[in-house]
């Protein structure tokens, strides 16, 4: 069950990086009469991420915005998930957050800068970035507590599959 999602997080993260450096060299190419002349930072766009995959969720306590990495010195646009404001700023202690779906027992990630994490200390740290296992699980949850105890954590905040 680890290896299965340690390769759809992996997968994610390479597809973005893959999808953005397609893009980011056909507009320097656009961007340049030249192919040898380099092109200035300002005019490199940032790869635009595909429409909101986290669309038709239901989302208590979560948002989808747009996030820029920057793997290898590139910008790559994606979507994510995070927690609202009021949750995020809330004081959390004695515990780390995880991606839980219940109805599996199943773990997910959160991507830490450009790193799959299957737990994360600080609420700004929780960020969703695989679809795929939102929309396969009928509901998913970010819980506080110990991921060894999922039933004992406290539930922060849940994404819901409409079927």
């Amino acid at each position: 069950m680890s290896l299965r999602i340690a390769f759809r997080a992996a997968a994610v993260v390479l597809t973005t990086v893959a999808l953005g450096g397609h893009t980011l060299a056909s507009g320097a190419q656009a961007a340049t009469p030249s192919l040898s002349a380099p092109v200035p930072a300002q005019t490199r766009a940032a790869t635009v991420a595909a429409d909101n995959p986290f669309e038709g969720i239901g989302l208590s306590g979560l948002h989808a915005e747009q996030r820029t990495m920057w793997p290898a010195g590139n910008p790559v646009q994606y979507w994510a998930l995070v927690l609202n404001t009021d949750l995020a700023e809330q004081e959390y202690s004695g515990g780390t957050f995880f991606l839980y779906a219940p109805a599996t027992g199943e773990f997910g990630w959160f991507l830490d800068t450009d790193i799959p994490q299957h737990t994360v200390d600080a609420p700004a740290q929780v960020v969703i970035a695989d679809p795929g296992f939102l929309k396969t699980h009928p509901r998913v949850e970010i819980r506080y507590g110990t991921p060894d105890r999922p039933e004992q954590a406290r539930t922060v905040a849940t994404a819901t599959t409409r079927r």
